[in-house]
């Protein structure tokens, strides 16, 4: 916890000339760009691999059909045929994975009263009128629904919520131009009718984690929608698979 408290001191200091007394607040945003972009080859990968599960997706519906049957002769085709491509079934996954360590030490970060013995002052850094270290139920409890930290809170639900619906358009996309995926496995279809909906769920970890997470989750969850329709563009069904982070 020292390090990556004396990590987000230093970057505050250098971004404070630009952002002052609003300095961590940014640190907090370019650390999550440098988690993203020490990510974004596996990111990269992960789109190859997406991008290959949704073309063998007509084969691996045929291997269900064919060996529906017998269990185990079925997960050795598919696993023959994945390792013949060069792909995994879960090839989207690495890069969410790898980004949730970051997300809690920020939790922690902000959630703890101490830090090496020493009182943790990145608490009583602000982003404008918002506390750092503060949730959205603080501004609620202070009156401050409309005005003050919880300015802030709408600004970044908006956020969001524009994230989210460019997502869900995307995944609703997916379901019309790719429904051989829906069919590929047992109980995707019932998978893909909920998923559209997973992207507005951010809105509740906004809500309910100290402000620096949910900066970070802000910032990551914009990167990964941008992303998206980059690495995705020849094939943007696929892109709403990718996960949330």
């Amino acid at each position: 916890m020292s390090v990556f408290a004396t990590l987000v001191e230093r970057l505050a200091e250098l971004l404070q000339p630009l952002f002052l007394g609003s300095a961590t607040a940014a640190a907090i945003v370019v650390f999550t760009a440098l988690v993203r972009l020490a990510v974004h080859p596996l990111s990269r990968a992960a789109a190859r691999g997406q991008k290959a599960s949704a073309r063998l997706a007509p084969r691996v519906a045929e291997l269900r059909e064919k060996h529906g049957g017998n269990p185990e002769r079925l997960r050795r085709e598919l696993a023959d045929l994945y390792a013949k491509e060069r792909t995994s079934p879960v090839a989207g996954c690495l890069p969410s994975l790898l980004q949730l360590p970051a997300f809690f030490v920020l939790y922690h970060l902000f959630s703890s009263a101490d830090i090496g013995g020493e009182p943790n002052e990145l608490l009583h850094h602000t982003l404008l009128a918002a506390p750092l270290g503060d949730r959205w139920t603080d501004a609620v409890g202070g009156g401050e629904v409309l005005n003050g930290a919880g300015a802030v809170y709408l600004v970044l639900f908006a956020i969001v919520t524009v994230v989210a619906a460019v997502n869900y358009r995307r995944t609703r996309k997916q379901m019309v131009a790719g429904p051989q995926l829906q069919t590929a496995a047992p109980g995707m279809g019932a998978m893909m009718r909920f998923l559209p909906l997973l992207s507005f769920a951010t809105l509740i970890t906004v809500a309910v984690v100290p402000l620096a997470a949910a900066l970070y989750v802000v910032t990551s969850t914009t990167w990964s929608a941008v992303e998206r329709i980059v690495l995705y563009r020849d094939l943007p069904a696929a892109g709403a698979l990718a996960g949330p982070l």
